[in-house]
């Protein structure tokens, strides 16, 4: 099985800057958030699949190495790689790229896991869950 990617881009907007005119640190985090979303809608698992089924996902740990600022106007390309664990979580990692130049600026990784409505920990995979990571070998 190949590994399961997402690349999206977004424009650094007058909003996403500082007075520096470079990105907010915080918003590193956003950028993760936008690839993870573009990951769910690509293939085939995104947030209203989990919450449409009683499950939420909330974050419980995000990492962020920044290498080089982003600045306002520059064209960001996130790569979002799936990381498959046995354990009832998701794992993704993340690199952001400058689109004009192809540099690195930021790489990161978060954890996500599985909750019902009553805000309980699941600590097994859902069940559509498995069907999903059996669809990409991932099982």
């Amino acid at each position: 099985m190949d590994e399961l990617v997402c690349r999206t881009t977004t424009r650094v907007r007058f909003s996403d800057v500082d007075s520096m005119g470079v990105v907010w640190h915080g918003n590193y985090i956003k950028l993760f958030e936008d690839g993870r979303e573009a990951f769910g809608n690509l293939h085939g698992i995104n947030y209203m699949d989990f919450y449409s089924r009683g499950i939420l996902i909330p974050l419980v740990k995000v990492t962020c190495d920044f290498k080089r600022p982003l600045k306002y106007g520059d064209t960001a390309v996130i790569e979002t790689r799936f990381v498959n664990c046995e354990a009832a979580k998701l794992s993704y990692e993340y690199t952001i790229f400058r689109n004009e130049t192809e540099e690195i600026v930021a790489t990161g990784s978060s954890i996500q896991v599985f909750l019902n409505l009553d805000m309980e920990l699941l600590l097994d995979f859902p069940a559509f869950y498995l069907e999903w990571k059996k669809r990409y070998n991932l099982i």
